[in-house]
C-alpha cells in the first residue's frame, strides 16, 4: 500500500507542475498586436511538399501587421514539382524569393543546411527571422504577435508551439504527448532564467529568432550535425549568452504534423534516440513513465480483482491524476482532451515502443526522412 501511496503522490506532483506551468509560466502571445515595423524575414524550407504548400503559402501571404515582411523559400532537392507549385502560389508578388537549394555538404543533415541556407540568403536588411515549416498554417497576425512577442519578452528565440492537429487515432495518441512531456517534465521558468544550455527546448515547426542573436549562435551552421536541430540550436543561443522562452502558439499556428501512421512512426523513429542521448537514460525514462502512467489502471483492476478496494481505489486516482495532467496541457495549447485524455496510459506505451524502434533502427543504421539517411 505504501507504493502505492507513493505512485500516486509521485503522479499528483507531476501533474501539479503541468498546471503551474500551463497556467503561470507558458507564455501566450497577445491577440493582433500593434504594426511590427522592423524588417522581418518569414523562412521556409521545402523538400517534396507539393501537396501540401498551398495552405502554409497562402496564409504566409495573407500576414497582417508587418509591412516589412519579405518570404524566402528554398526548394530543397525536391523532385515532385514543389517549386512550380510555389510560383503558381505566389505569382509576380515582390515579397516572395524562391531559391534553389543544393545538397548538404559531408557533415550537414538536410534540414540544417536548408535552413543555414535560407539564413545566409536572407535581405540582409531584416533584423528578425521567422523559421515556418510547410505543415504550418499561420493565422492572420502570426507573425507580427510572434516578433511582438520576441520583443516582449526580451529573448533571442521564441518558439511558439503551435496547435497540433489530429485527424487519425495514431494521431490522438501520440502528438498530444509533445505538449504533455514539456509542460510536465520542464520548469518553464527556470528555462528561461537558466544560462544552463542543457535546460533547453523548442519546436522547429515554428521558431522566431532575433538575427544579430542567431548569428552570434552560428546560427543552423552550429548544429549542422543534429538530428534535433531546433532543441539544439535552442542550447547554441544559450551558450552564446542568449535567451530562450516557449510560448503557447495555438492561437497563432495550426500544424498538421503527418498523414498517415508510417509517416508519424517514422517521424518519430528518426529521432526519439537523440531526444534521449544513452539507450540506457532511454530505458530508464520509458520505465518510469511506464510506472507513473500506464501501471496504476492495471494495479487498479489487479488490486480490485484481489478484493483490496483502498489499493485499487488509490491506484485508480493516480491513473486519474495522469489523465487530469493530459487534460490541464491539452486546455493550455488548444488540444482535444476529451475522449482521448482516458487513454493515457496506452498513449506511454505507444512512446516506449517507437522509443525501442528508434534505438533498433539506429544501431542498424536504417534511419532515414525524406530519402536522405540519418543518425
Amino acid at each position: 500500500m505504501s507504493a502505492l501511496l507513493a505512485l500516486l503522490l509521485g503522479v499528483a506532483a507531476l501533474t501539479g507542475h503541468t498546471l503551474v506551468n500551463a497556467t503561470r509560466w507558458l507564455r501566450r502571445p497577445a491577440g493582433p498586436p500593434a504594426e511590427v515595423t522592423e524588417p522581418v524575414a518569414v523562412l521556409l524550407p521545402l523538400r517534396d511538399e507539393a501537396a501540401r504548400i498551398g495552405p502554409c503559402l497562402r496564409a504566409l501571404l495573407d500576414q497582417r501587421g508587418v509591412p516589412g515582411l519579405r518570404i524566402v523559400v528554398l526548394d530543397d532537392g525536391s523532385t515532385d514539382g514543389t517549386a512550380d507549385a510555389v510560383r503558381a502560389i505566389a505569382g509576380d508578388d515582390p515579397r516572395v524569393t524562391l531559391l534553389t537549394g543544393v545538397a548538404p555538404p559531408p557533415g550537414w543533415l538536410g534540414k540544417p543546411y536548408a535552413c543555414w541556407q535560407l539564413a545566409t540568403r536572407a535581405d540582409p536588411a531584416a533584423t528578425a527571422l521567422v523559421f515556418v515549416d510547410a505543415d504550418v498554417v499561420l493565422a492572420p497576425h502570426a507573425v507580427a504577435a510572434a516578433v511582438a512577442e520576441l520583443r516582449a519578452a526580451d529573448v533571442t528565440l521564441l518558439s511558439p508551439y503551435p496547435r497540433i492537429v489530429v485527424a487519425t487515432a495514431a494521431d490522438r495518441l501520440v502528438q498530444p504527448l509533445l505538449q504533455w512531456l514539456w509542460l510536465t517534465f520542464l520548469p518553464l521558468r527556470a528555462m528561461e532564467r537558466s544560462r544552463r544550455p542543457a535546460l533547453a527546448a523548442a519546436g522547429g515547426q515554428f521558431l522566431v529568432l532575433d538575427r544579430a542573436g542567431y548569428l552570434r549562435a552560428g546560427g543552423h551552421a552550429a548544429v549542422a550535425d543534429r538530428i534535433l536541430e531546433d532543441i539544439e540550436l535552442a542550447r547554441a543561443v544559450k551558450r552564446s549568452g542568449g535567451r530562450i522562452a516557449l510560448a503557447d502558439g495555438s492561437r497563432l499556428a495550426a500544424c498538421r504534423m503527418y498523414e498517415d501512421w508510417p509517416q508519424l512512426r517514422d517521424g518519430y523513429s528518426k529521432s526519439l534516440w537523440a531526444t534521449f542521448g544513452h539507450p540506457a537514460a532511454a530505458a530508464a525514462v520509458v520505465a518510469l513513465l511506464l510506472l507513473l502512467y500506464t501501471a496504476p489502471p492495471l494495479l487498479a483492476v489487479g488490486a480490485l480483482a484481489a478484493g483490496a478496494p483502498a489499493a485499487a481505489l488509490v491506484a485508480a486516482g493516480a491513473y486519474l491524476l495522469g489523465v487530469a495532467g493530459r487534460v490541464t496541457t491539452a486546455r493550455a495549447t488548444g488540444g482535444r482532451w476529451w475522449p482521448d485524455a482516458l487513454t493515457h496510459p496506452v498513449s506511454v506505451v505507444v512512446l516506449g515502443w517507437l522509443t525501442l524502434r528508434s534505438y533498433h533502427l539506429r544501431k542498424r543504421r536504417r534511419l532515414s526522412w525524406r530519402g536522405r539517411p540519418v543518425g
